[in-house]
């Protein structure tokens, strides 16, 4: 469940209910189906043999894995969803046949989420290919928030397309109705993204940061020394850390106060697409090559002071 500081009640927010409330088959009914899937299913999503102890609480993330837009293409992104093992727990489409129409968004301005042209009917990988070139937030990254939150791509439900980014879902209350609807959280969690990496002077930034367990205090937290803008993004987002119980082994529960939101990120990221801690260019190049900060390469005179 994650925080958020908004209220952009917009075409956008309306859009999304209209397309998630026409009856008990909505999703259904709303989704397109596609061309049947041509690429065999992988197995369920392995994470039982990656090394627990390669987790790093401070750097989750490198930040060029995070913000690097060119990840995938849109085709790479509908492959790899048809690749997934997909199992629907009720009468949801699996992600890879999934359609929306979508809402134009207006440009945010320099350093922010570019402009969006909404569709009619767009597939789920074009959604994400599109969200991820505007904000300037990797595909794999969004697809990595989309199995974490709601298990989209392996068990799609009707519940899980309304919250599919767990955008607008605090932790002591149910989500928020405004931002139901696949694109809706889509584009609200990469904009959120963005936001964090704008205005990074917050409770989770670059440093030494207390970071809790679980929502209940008693918990308590420990100091985790947060080492890029991408990894402080995560904990905005979901504001715990793993503890010791939750790191024993991969696909436990742990004990009552282990959380495994950023471990599931990571542990996701790496079963996946390898090692989520890529810096591709050496420090003797230009900083801005590795997303500094989450930051392309922009004119002075066009980053915002913060």
């Amino acid at each position: 469940m994650r925080f958020f500081e908004r209220h952009r009640l917009s075409a956008l927010a309306t859009a999304a209910v209209l397309v998630v409330t026409l009856g008990g088959a909505a999703l259904v009914n709303g989704a397109v189906r596609a061309e049947p899937a041509i690429v065999v299913p992988v197995a369920a999503i392995a994470t039982d043999e990656i090394d627990l102890a390669a987790f790093q609480p401070g750097r989750i993330v490198s930040d060029f894995t995070f913000f690097n837009a060119d990840a995938m293409t849109e085709a790479e992104i509908q492959t790899f969803l048809q690749s997934r093992s997909c199992t629907r727990s009720d009468s949801s489409p699996c992600l890879w046949e999934y359609r929306e129409s979508t809402v134009s968004q207006p440009d945010a301005g320099a350093g922010h989420c570019a402009a969006y042209t909404g569709a009619e009917h767009e597939r789920a990988s074009r959604i994400i290919s599109k969200v991820a070139t505007a904000c300037g937030i990797s595909p794999r990254v969004l697809l990595v928030l989309l199995q974490k939150e709601q298990s989209l791509l392996s068990r799609p439900s009707e519940s899980g397309y309304l919250r599919a980014t767990g955008y607008g879902c605090p932790d002591t209350a149910d989500c928020d109705a405004d931002y139901f609807g696949f694109f809706n959280q889509v584009y609200n969690a990469a904009w959120q993204f963005r936001q964090y990496t704008q205005e990074p002077d917050r409770t989770y930034q670059i440093g030494d940061v207390e970071v809790g367990y679980n929502p209940d205090a008693a918990c308590g937290t420990s100091v985790v020394d947060i080492q890029n803008q991408a990894t402080a993004n995560l904990y905005n987002y979901t504001p715990y850390q793993p503890n010791e119980a939750a790191l024993v082994e991969s696909g436990t529960d742990g004990d009552g106060c282990s959380t495994h939101g950023n471990l599931n990120f990571w542990l996701f990221y790496t079963a996946w697409f390898g090692s989520a801690d890529t810096d591709p260019y050496p420090d003797v190049f230009d900083a801005c090559l590795n997303y500094a900060n989450g930051q392309p390469c922009r004119a002075p005179e066009l980053i915002p002071s913060l």
